[in-house]
């Protein structure tokens, strides 16, 4: 870790076999609140799942609680930097699944697929033999996505099973390889291990997923178009992992681009070009008195914690 930015972001997942992970709440609750990190993190039967942000020496205390636990000491840990705080309150969360798929059969743990390192990431999804699929949700391939991928179109991750059975012939007719890539990698896991249960024996997915991508391959030597949505307050990143160009809409919790709020249908935290046909004027009201709200707020210097982004999966 260096901090070339006065916060740091770290996103950490590990699937481990936690027989009561109700217990793990609380002390893992009240270190980060001691030492001061804000985000997310889930904990479930299979893992622990999230991202949080603060000072270099808190993380560090708080990834070695996590390292200790039993199964963690291999935690995937990722880190990127903020020039301000990109969460509002921190929250440790109890789940069904640390990244919601909806297949109980399946256990990362016992079955995944190859990983592939990012300097070598190139070289697969460049094979013909290849057919790469980009597993995350809709709203994010549409921000940006390596070239050649293929997009399932899916709201949500719990869809990709459905949507890989109804397509599955057409995707591996004539290839020998299956690539797949998500955010930080933890829905490969899972999708990588669900293709294995239906039987496709060479699947291969990105190690540390597109964020370790953008920070370790250079952009004159890059396969990736676009930015990378990410689940805080920066909304997406780029190359180097530098903060992109976009922001949310808190209506719907889509990126929206600069062409997007120039539309007649932008209206900051009411609406977007997205979801202008997805909501109603009840709805839409409340949406601006919440803008209110973070507006006054915002000019007291508090944070408003109604103006939150999504969680991953």
């Amino acid at each position: 870790m260096s901090e070339t930015s006065p916060v740091t972001v770290t996103a950490l997942y590990q699937f481990a076999p936690f027989e009561d992970p109700a217990s793990l709440r609380e002390p893992l609750l009240a270190l980060c609140r001691e030492v001061g990190t804000m985000g997310t993190l889930l904990i479930a039967h299979e893992g622990i799942n999230g991202t949080i942000a603060g000072g270099e020496n808190a993380l560090t205390q708080v990834i070695a609680h996590i390292r200790a636990l039993p199964g963690c000491s291999g935690l995937d840990v990722k880190f990127s930097h903020a020039d301000t705080m990109p969460f509002n309150r921190m929250k440790v969360r109890l789940k069904r699944e640390i990244v919601t798929m909806g297949e109980p059969d399946i256990d990362p743990l016992l079955s995944v697929g190859h990983y592939v390192d990012p300097h070598d990431w190139n070289a697969l999804i460049s094979d013909p033999d290849t057919v790469v699929i980009d597993t995350r949700n809709d709203y994010e391939v549409a921000i940006g996505t390596f070239r050649g991928a293929i997009d399932p179109e899916t709201a949500a991750f719990r869809d990709f099973p459905e949507w890989f059975r109804s397509h599955r012939d057409e995707l591996v007719e004539g290839k020998k390889k299956v690539a797949m890539f998500c955010t930080g990698g933890i829905r490969c896991e899972k999708s990588t291990s669900f293709l294995r249960s239906e039987g496709i024996d060479e699947v291969y997915h990105l190690k540390g997923g597109i964020l370790k991508y953008l920070e370790e391959v250079p952009q004159d030597e890059s396969l990736w178009d676009g930015e990378c949505f990410v689940f805080d307050e920066r909304v997406s990143v780029g190359h180097g992992l530098e903060v992109g160009t976009l922001t949310l809409c808190r209506a719907c919790r889509r990126p929206v681009s600069e062409d997007d709020r120039a539309s007649a249908d932008y209206v900051e935290g009411v609406s977007c070009p997205h979801c202008i046909d997805e909501k109603d004027d009840a709805q839409r009201a409340r949406y601006a008195e919440r803008q209110k709200q973070a507006e006054l707020a915002r000019k007291r210097g508090e944070q408003h914690v109604g103006q939150r982004p999504l969680a991953e999966g």
